[in-house]
C-alpha cells in the first residue's frame, strides 16, 4: 500500500475516534466513575470487538447486513437496549463509594468491561458504517488484493483507537481525582455516568443507516 495513503487514512481515522461518540465517552465514563485501569478495560474490549467489524467488513458481511433494513434494526435496537440497561445499572448504583471497592471485586469488574467494551462496539451499527464509508476511499484496486488491504486498515484503525483510548483513560482518571474530593459531585458520578449511557443509547436507536 502507499505510505502517503496510509497516512492520509490515519489523520482521518484519529479525527473521527476524537469525535464525541459513544466509545470515546464510554471509555471517559468508566474512567472518571472508577479509574483510568476501568477506562483501560474498558478501551481492550471496545477494540476487540472491532475485530468483528473488520472480519465483517473484510468478508463483505457488513454490506450485506445495511441493505437489509431488519437486520440493521435488529443490531442498533440491541446495541440501543443494551445502553439503556448499563444506563440503568448506573443509577442504581448511585450512592456506590467511589473509593470503596476492594481489589477483588475491581478485579472482577474490570473483566466485566473488557466484556461490555466488546458488546458495546459489537452491536453499534455506526462502526460497521463508518468501515463500509471509509475503508473503500482508501483501498487501490490497482494494487491487489483488495481483501488483505481492507484487512491491513483495519488494523491499523483498531490500534489507533487503543492508544487514544488509553490516553483519554489517564486523563479521565484525573479528572476523577478532582471531581471525587468534591464531595456534591462525588455522589453523583454514577449519576453522570448512567445519563451519558442513556444518551448513547438514544442516540443509537434513533439513528438512522
Amino acid at each position: 500500500m502507499d505510505i502517503t495513503m496510509v497516512l492520509s487514512y490515519l489523520g482521518v481515522v484519529v479525527f473521527l475516534t476524537l469525535m464525541p461518540g459513544p466509545d470515546i465517552l464510554f471509555v471517559i465514563a468508566q474512567s472518571i466513575s472508577q479509574n483510568k485501569k476501568a477506562g483501560i478495560a474498558t478501551a481492550l474490549g471496545l477494540c476487540t470487538g472491532l475485530i468483528v467489524h473488520i472480519s465483517a467488513a473484510t468478508l463483505g458481511i457488513s454490506a450485506i447486513i445495511y441493505q437489509s433494513a431488519i437486520s440493521f434494526a435488529i443490531v442498533k435496537y440491541a446495541g440501543a437496549i443494551y445502553l439503556l440497561f448499563l444506563a440503568f445499572q448506573s443509577f442504581r448504583e448511585k450512592d456506590t463509594d467511589l473509593n470503596g471497592t476492594n481489589d477483588n471485586k475491581r478485579l472482577f469488574n474490570y473483566k466485566s468491561l473488557y466484556k461490555k467494551g466488546i458488546l458495546m462496539n459489537i452491536l453499534n451499527p455506526k462502526v460497521s458504517l463508518l468501515f463500509l464509508a471509509l475503508l473503500p476511499q482508501f483501498v487501490d484496486k490497482s494494487m491487489g488484493n483488495v481483501t488483505g488491504q481492507v484487512f491491513i486498515l483495519g488494523i491499523i484503525t483498531m490500534v489507533q483507537a487503543l492508544v487514544i483510548f488509553v490516553g483519554i483513560s489517564i486523563l479521565s482518571d484525573k479528572i476523577r481525582y478532582l471531581l471525587v474530593n468534591n464531595s456534591f459531585i462525588a455522589k453523583r458520578i454514577n449519576v453522570i455516568k448512567g445519563s451519558i449511557l442513556g444518551f448513547i443509547g438514544l442516540q443509537i436507536a434513533f439513528s438512522e443507516k
